[in-house]
């Protein structure tokens, strides 16, 4: 073996010795056996048991064939989902910049030049290998890596989050635009049957058999009815417009897509409630405050690491002479190796200061987590007792539009009959658009509340999706 390959041979083995030294520490979420043992066994009102998570794709659930596919370009194409994917890659940047300041910096370097000695001239040439690690005894290194691991789960967890909230948002902001629909389509309705009634009041009139206030009184509630299109027409395109910057898109581009919307709300499946202890593992937002928890915990240890001392390893391989060809020779090599130690004694409670910072801090995140928990647990309560009485909500209101369609066909039918007078009739289809656009808001309510309680139990994500 010649000495140029004795020499790289040995660089080499310098590298790894150095390696061997280093190790990397796991990261691991925040313990939550405490906040667990403080939740309720169960939810105040039944709901179905589940085993496992809400299904990924629970809004297919719903079994219209245009919800499933809007909030799928949605998850495809919405700028806040993107936001959220940049800050993932940019936290997994930021943990590999962690793990690299813990392994051993190996750098390479050559110089050239004349050094001037009195009248003398000399020629120095130099190439070589330098070497470097700080050992982590304390574990400070350890410890920044492991935050910037709880770092990088809280981001990946925070993107589940938002991917849930993009596909809940985009499905209310379909129920939304269905239910105006469908109170606009009330609206016209009653519009032509009040037409209708305004030109039987003048035939009637024109007869002698009823009065002008009774016609003015039929113009008067036609228009009130009418009034109500251009703010339903609004609502509509709005929603609509909403609807379309979900879905990544321009305003005012979805119409052609929306008009093979099927006449009906979609059904509510059953919701898989399954106990409160399962939102801390099915809620990405839970997960994500979780990881703040860790994340703020281990940059503490960081910070109380720094008061120890510090310990330095670095050496030099090196191949000095005055020619190029004097690189070669055996006294051209040159070795160093040297190891320090750095030990704080006063930085006028600098460090003091930072610790009790980062304590605040994560009182702060611990804080904040807990109150994650109780408004989840408020999120999935206030939709559950939502589904429970919105279903005896819809009976009641469809048995009282049944109710209002027959009275207010019979009032026609007797009016033109002149058995009753126009007040009659004028009650009788006030009282059914009330109760039809009643209906119509019930409905969307109900099913908009099962949106928000699949939002609440955390379905549509998967947890492999927030490990880092």
């Amino acid at each position: 073996m010649n000495r140029r390959n004795r020499y790289r041979l040995a660089a080499c083995a310098w590298a790894a010795v150095l390696a061997g030294c280093a190790s990397v520490a796991p990261t691991a979420p925040a313990d939550r056996s405490q906040v667990a043992a403080t939740l309720p066994t169960g939810w105040s009102r039944a709901a179905p048991a589940a085993d496992a998570a809400a299904a990924p794709d629970w809004w297919a659930g719903f079994d219209d064939p245009l919800l499933a596919p809007l909030v799928d370009d949605a998850l495809a194409a919405n700028l806040d989902l993107a936001s959220a994917r940049a800050s993932v890659e940019r936290a997994r940047a930021l943990r590999d910049l962690a793990d690299a300041g813990r392994q051993p910096q190996l750098g390479s370097s050559a110089s050239g030049g004349r050094v001037r000695s009195g009248e003398n001239y000399s020629r120095q040439l130099s190439v070589g290998l330098d070497a470097s690690w700080e050992a982590d005894f304390f574990g400070a290194s350890a410890a920044t890596s492991a935050a910037a691991g709880a770092d990088l789960a809280a981001a990946g967890a925070t993107l589940q989050a938002t991917r849930l909230s993009v596909a809940s948002e985009t499905a209310i902001a379909y129920l939304q635009w269905q239910g105006t629909r469908e109170q606009l389509a009330i609206a016209r309705d009653s519009t032509a049957s009040q037409e209708q009634t305004l030109q039987l009041v003048q035939w009637r009139v024109q007869a002698g058999l009823a009065s002008s206030v009774d016609a003015e009184q039929a113009r008067a509630n036609l228009e009130q009815t009418r009034a109500q299109l251009p703010a339903l027409q609004t609502t509509l395109q709005q929603t609509e417009n909403s609807l379309a910057l979900l879905l990544g898109q321009a305003p005012a581009t979805l119409g052609p897509r929306l008009a093979a919307a099927p006449a009906a709300l979609p059904r509510v499946p059953a919701m898989p409630a399954g106990v409160p202890a399962d939102l801390l593992r099915r809620r990405p937002d839970l997960l994500a405050a979780e990881w703040n928890v860790g994340s703020a915990l281990a940059t503490l240890d960081a910070r109380r690491a720094d008061r120890l001392p510090s310990f330095a390893l670095s050496g030099s391989l090196a191949l000095r002479a005055a020619t190029w060809s004097g690189l070669g020779g055996a006294g051209a090599v040159a070795a160093s190796v040297l190891a320090g130690v750095n030990w704080p004694v006063f930085d006028g409670g600098a460090t003091r200061a930072q610790i009790a910072a980062q304590q605040a801090t994560l009182a702060a995140t611990q804080a904040s987590y807990r109150a994650a928990v109780l408004n989840a647990l408020a999120d999935v309560e206030d939709n559950l007792v939502a589904l429970d009485r919105g279903s005896e909500r819809v009976a009641a209101l469809e048995r009282a539009a049944d109710a209002a369609a027959n009275a207010a066909e019979l009032a026609r039918a007797r009016y033109r009959s002149g058995l009753i007078d126009f007040g009659t009739l004028l009650d009788a289809e006030r009282s059914l658009l009330s109760a039809r656009s009643t209906l119509a808001g019930a409905r969307t309510d109900f099913a908009l509340a099962g949106v928000r309680l699949y939002k609440g139990l955390g379905g549509g994500w998967s947890a492999e999706a927030t490990r880092p």
